[in-house]
């Protein structure tokens, strides 16, 4: 099939009709029946062209840009936040693709955005240009793939040629922007995934050398426990051996122990902690699930979905969630500690657990604050680079 991309993202148009939506019950553009949500994907070329831009993080410590691939993520985690905070700003554009409800739908629809030579070099010199000053301090002048996806995800919805077209323009884009940054800049790059569709490119970011770092999010080593939160995401173990097998290549490495789910304890994370070691990790991050917006009530519809018993206590009302979460962080610094990588170990307590109603409720205000302050305030580890 032949596909033609013009230097305007406006103008891009894929020419199959096929890769209108999977779903057989498609009229007009809009569903005809919203109860047919769950058995439904949607797969579709975006209008807009692949971007570098600006990240909003704070107090991560992971990038200052962010390439985002795609606008949808097939992996469907329960508890990402990102439908409710960010996708669903793209409402009205995503119904023109027939997404009717970015929320609810979340992992069941997936739009690429193609390369575009022109723009990523507009959006790379920029970058490049940037002063330090106008950089967050923490953000080790990275770009992040991804922020709100993952850049390597099984794209699924097509099938035939259709399919194959579909990732080799993912692929291409992917491939393209990553070797313009290392060529026309000198910017850093951090991957994160949960795709073993990641050692295609080993060689690619080996090419880097110090100025890229791999990552997994492993939040757990529980197959069963993952099902509920990240339910068409590889398995622990498979993302496991890739981060190992990143290291095994030459290839810097760091691990998202995140986000932490109620189910784990300190030995599940000393087992976990002293596993990922083997990567020999840079960085180790963690934060417990948060219950922001929506997240505790797709949790618990999963969970029964599988037909599977779940803890929800934390979730109950933000109170108790503050409360599970700081525990949760304490008992990360006491695994890490037996586990022989506190040092590594950088916790991401949300903002809210510096509330003035949480803060109250510590029994030593002073080292509490102390303690948040110091969280917020790390650098995480480059390679190459002295913290």
């Amino acid at each position: 099939m032949n596909h033609q991309l013009t230097k305007s993202s406006r103008n891009f148009r894929p020419l199959s009709t096929n890769l209108i939506s999977c779903s057989k019950r498609w009229k007009g553009g809009r569903m005809s029946d919203l109860s047919e949500l769950p058995s439904r994907r949607i797969l579709r070329l975006s209008e807009k062209c692949l971007t570098l831009q600006r990240n909003d993080f704070v107090n991560k410590s992971l990038s200052s840009w962010a390439v985002n691939q795609f606008m949808g993520c097939g992996h469907g985690c329960s508890f990402c936040y990102v439908p409710e905070v960010s996708v669903v700003k793209q409402k009205s554009l995503l119904r023109g693709y027939g997404v009717e409800s970015p929320a609810e739908e979340w992992g069941r629809y997936t739009l690429v955005r193609p390369w575009d030579r022109t723009s990523f070099l507009s959006d790379v010199l920029k970058a490049e240009g940037t002063p330090l000053t106008e950089l967050n301090r923490d953000g080790n002048r990275a770009v992040m793939y991804s922020s709100t996806t993952d850049p390597y995800q099984v794209l699924k919805g097509l099938s035939g040629e259709d399919l194959k077209m579909m990732r080799a323009v993912a692929d291409n884009a992917r491939r393209k922007s990553l070797e313009m940054i290392r060529d026309h800049s000198t910017l850093n790059v951090r991957i994160l995934t949960r795709s073993p569709l990641a050692r295609e490119d080993f060689e690619l970011m080996r090419s880097f050398g110090d100025r890229l770092m791999f990552g997994v999010s492993l939040p757990t080593l529980d197959e069963k426990v993952s099902r509920i939160y990240e339910p068409d995401a590889p398995g622990p173990q498979q993302r496991l051996q890739l981060l190992e097998d990143a290291h095994a290549a030459g290839i810097a490495t760091f691990v998202a122990v995140a986000p932490v789910f109620p189910q784990s304890n300190c030995e599940d994370l000393v087992t976990l902690f002293k596993k990922v070691e083997k990567a020999q990790p840079h960085t180790i991050f963690m934060e417990p699930v948060n219950i922001r917006l929506k997240v505790a009530e797709r949790i618990e519809a999963s969970a029964k979905k599988l037909g599977m018993e779940n803890d929800v206590s934390p979730f109950r009302d933000s109170q108790v969630w503050a409360d599970y979460a700081v525990k949760m962080l304490k008992v990360a610094e006491l695994a890490a500690e037996e586990a022989g990588v506190r040092a590594k170990l950088h916790l991401w307590p949300d903002k809210a657990l510096g509330s003035k109603a949480v803060v109250q409720r510590q029994s030593n205000v002073h080292d509490y604050t102390s303690w948040l302050q110091r969280c917020w305030e790390r650098i995480s580890e480059w390679p190459g680079k002295s913290n």
